[in-house]
């Protein structure tokens, strides 16, 4: 399926409306979802790496800090100053490890952004959890965000579960599982649910 576009987003949002009335009183209150969106590669991913079991402004300053002390930001500059310069940044040990692993992973063609943007959902997801400090989460959060891809759903994302507890009445926080079994009923558009419940997250006390 191709990447979404702001077109195929709004007539997405429209479709899974008309079939579920919880999503429809979401795109009621708040309009389509916005089309939100990173740039495909290394960057991307070294941010998303960053913003794990941290706050988002706190992930976003310190990749700042990142990009204004290492010239050019890439793979083979990140492994060629290594571990000790990224932890004199401010990066911890684990995410330092995993950042190195990644820049190695792309250097030696384990990841190819070339190959993964023509890559199935879940060959590409397979590709990108292959690498250390990427897990589901993060790889759901990339093929989404930064691919547009149509039907992805990253079952683990904390938002998601506040939101569907809230609109559905739930007594608990559905776990990742449960939130897969949720999902299942909006393919092939569960990105599209997935940004619908994020603005409800967002804005749906506002």
């Amino acid at each position: 399926m191709p990447s979404l576009t702001t077109k195929t987003l709004v007539q997405a949002a429209q479709d899974l409306a008309a079939r579920d009335e919880v999503l429809a009183r979401i795109l009621a209150a708040h309009g389509a979802p916005p089309m939100w969106r990173r740039t495909a590669g290394f960057t991307t991913l070294v941010h998303i790496i960053l913003e794990q079991q941290v706050s988002l402004k706190s992930a976003k300053a310190m990749l700042l800090r990142l990009q204004s002390a290492i010239d050019p930001f890439t793979p083979e500059r990140f492994v060629s100053l290594g571990e000790s310069h990224l932890r004199g940044l401010g990066v911890t040990r684990q995410k330092s490890a995993y950042l190195l692993h990644l820049s190695g992973s792309i250097i030696n063609g384990d990841l190819s952004f070339n190959k993964l943007s023509r890559m199935p959902d879940d060959e590409a997801r397979t590709s990108l959890t292959r690498i250390k400090g990427i897990g589901l989460w993060s790889a759901g959060v990339y093929l989404l965000m930064a691919m547009r891809r149509a039907d992805i759903w990253p079952a683990g994302d904390l938002a998601l579960a506040v939101a569907a507890k809230e609109l559905w009445k739930l007594k608990t926080r559905p776990t990742p599982d449960e939130l897969e079994q949720i999902a299942e009923r909006w393919r092939p558009y569960r990105a599209v649910a997935a940004r619908m419940l994020w603005q409800h997250y967002l804005f749906g006390n506002r």
